[in-house]
């Protein structure tokens, strides 16, 4: 598969004009730890802009895990790269490998180039599409509980993406906690130990602060510990340890635009893309009723 591209503007920015300057100050500002995104493990890529691109190949996958190894890289898990920043004990290259949805790809490609690193990751599922026997639901199969209960003894962490992974943010409040609730539950029998971690489905709505705050407490009240979400950036001490940022990995990722996002030099695109949701949702509330919260 070619991955190659015409000129594209956000990794022109991070690696030509960012990326310099976050390198030199990275010994001068607050310990952060890059998240990177990963989602299905497959060679085909749509044909859309790269940036909304969510598969990765193998081969690409395999050389993102080779850079990371030969770069020093330590791969911990939320809590870790947490207490990391917290103490300031950031001295060693830190990075955090997620997978969101609990594909069976991830199991079949991606978890043996983990394996022979001997890499952490963590991987969000939605409980509802995983079963004793393997679902197939939009073209997608995923994991079977026994091949979630295997890699988990394996070290990967697991953590939730709700129960059907809808977008939270259109649901009611009794149906939002439903999906909070039942995921962790149906996780935790299944597994026998307890989850600690969950990751927001779909574009976080950081601008409402009433239902992120909602939804933070549910978190909470449910034994949440820490979760994170789709705002682009490498993790800060100071960023909200339900919501943090995460860098969306994939197919197109080349190694050098893979040592700029690392490196924070991907980070600037959080504000255009906070102005892009903000202008969105202004043109379509002027066309129907704002519902209230």
């Amino acid at each position: 598969m070619s991955t190659m591209t015409s000129f594209r503007l956000d990794r022109a920015i991070s690696i030509g004009l960012i990326h310099p300057f976050s390198h030199m100050l990275r010994r001068q500002r607050a310990p952060r730890v890059p998240i990177l995104m990963y989602h299905g493990m497959q060679s085909e890529v749509a044909g859309r802009h790269p940036y909304y691109e969510t598969n990765t190949s193998q081969e690409r996958f395999a050389a993102h895990m080779k850079f990371l190894h030969e770069n020093g890289y330590t791969t911990v898990n939320l809590h870790e790269a947490l207490e990391a920043m917290m103490t300031g004990r950031n001295s060693e290259k830190r990075v955090v490998i997620t997978f969101d949805d609990g594909f069976r790809d991830f199991y079949t490609h991606a978890f043996p180039i983990l394996a022979e690193y001997n890499f952490k990751a963590t991987m969000f599922i939605v409980s509802g599409l995983t079963a004793n026997e393997t679902v197939c639901a939009d073209g997608k199969e995923y994991m079977t509980w026994a091949e979630v209960r295997e890699i988990h003894a394996r070290g990967i962490q697991i953590g939730s993406h709700t129960v059907n992974h809808p977008e939270l943010y259109k649901l009611g409040p009794n149906q939002v906690e439903y999906e909070v609730r039942q995921s962790k539950e149906t996780i935790e029998d299944e597994l026998g130990e307890a989850i600690q971690s969950f990751a927001y489905p779909y574009a976080f709505p950081e601008d409402d602060k009433k239902f992120t705050s909602h939804l933070r407490e549910l978190l909470q009240t449910h034994g949440y510990e820490n979760g994170v979400c789709t705002i682009i950036g490498t993790a800060r001490p100071d960023d909200d340890w339900f919501f943090m940022p995460r860098l969306p990995v994939n197919s197109f990722d080349d190694l050098r635009f893979l040592e700029a996002k690392l490196e924070g030099g991907y980070d600037w695109l959080h504000k255009p893309q906070y102005l892009f949701k903000m202008t969105k949702k202004f043109w379509q509330e002027q066309g129907q009723p704002i519902e209230s919260r």
